[in-house]
């Protein structure tokens, strides 16, 4: 078995998808198990390459593992320390992970602050005489029952309060993209639904539009597959889009794109705001409040049109 830590979300799955693909062909007749959360089944199974997904509470809440000792453990998680624990106390053949003193890991490269992630984990790989393609991005098409193609999905959500482009500005760009001919949807978490409701209403949206809280992962994966476009903050999504070719505009703050943007040579994704590196904090916005960054809050909805009128001629060319 080769066991990989990648517990974090959906953007984090889908920016490892070039170190699990090259761990595949690295051992192409090992079971590939990814310790991941379960709600990211449905993702796991369109990178096409994971054999197994393993709760992640099967790590952490019942020592001793359970399981025989994996061949080798890969920690596309962090750089340790605890991350490092877990899957040592796996008793693996062999653990590939960045280095780290404090874990008693010495075998692997340093960590760099200033990396794209994509970029981190296939150089990991590569330190450990590996091969991985960062442009191996690509993700399974997903069935897609009922997804309406050709949608227009804007994501005004982020777990992150700093990363939420202002609302009346996503209901602002949806009025217009439907006044163009646009079939604009609006998808989110289902703790995004009463947002998604108001920029519905703002934008004057059929009730119809809001699909935030009705899809679970799969159905967001093929309702981006067949999207004409998506538009979102630095989030899910986004890699989604990347992942299935989509046109895209992604909105950047304070997180740089530098480090989870999609690739800077595919010109039917256009990033705006903060592009280079950045102190990823929240903004105070007054009292015991936490606002959207500075610069995210900078972006207007024309900018953020422009930027759609370029993506799409990028795709006719």
């Amino acid at each position: 078995m080769i066991l990989v830590l990648r517990a974090l979300g959906v953007g984090d799955l889908a920016t490892a998808v070039p170190a699990l693909r090259g761990l595949r062909a690295a051992y192409p007749t090992e079971e590939l198990t990814l310790a991941a959360p379960a709600w990211l089944t449905p993702l796991a199974d369109l990178v096409g390459v994971i054999d197994r997904l393993l709760p992640t509470d099967t790590l952490t809440d019942r020592p001793p593992w359970p399981l025989p000792p994996p061949e080798v453990a890969v920690n596309l998680h962090g750089q340790g320390p605890q991350s490092h624990r877990m899957l040592a106390a796996t008793r693996p053949g062999r653990l590939l992970a960045y280095a780290n003193p404090e874990a008693g890991h010495h075998d692997g490269p340093p960590w760099r602050a200033d990396e794209h992630e994509v970029d981190r984990w296939c150089r990991l790989l590569h330190w450990h005489g590996l091969s991985a393609d960062p442009a191996d991005l690509a993700l399974r098409r997903p069935p897609a029952p009922g997804a309406p193609a050709g949608a227009t999905v804007l994501h005004p959500g982020s777990k992150v309060p700093a990363k939420r482009w202002p609302a009346e500005r996503f209901a602002a760009l949806a009025r217009t993209l439907a006044g163009r001919g646009h079939r604009v949807v609006l998808t989110g978490s289902a703790n995004e639904r009463d947002l998604a409701d108001r920029i519905a209403r703002a934008a004057g949206l059929p009730p119809g539009a809001v699909l935030a809280g009705r899809t679970d992962l799969g159905d967001l994966a093929a309702l981006v597959a067949d999207a004409r476009l998506v538009v979102s903050g630095d989030t899910g999504v986004a890699h989604l889009a990347t992942g299935y070719g989509t046109t895209s505009v992604v909105l950047f703050g304070p997180v740089p794109a530098a480090h989870w943007g999609p690739p800077a040579d595919r010109p039917r994704h256009r990033v705006l705001g903060v592009t280079q590196r950045a102190e990823p904090e929240a903004h105070r916005d007054g009292p015991g409040g936490v606002g959207t960054d500075p610069t995210l809050a900078a972006i207007g909805v024309d900018e953020v049109l422009a930027a759609v009128d370029e993506a799409e001629r990028a795709v006719r060319v």
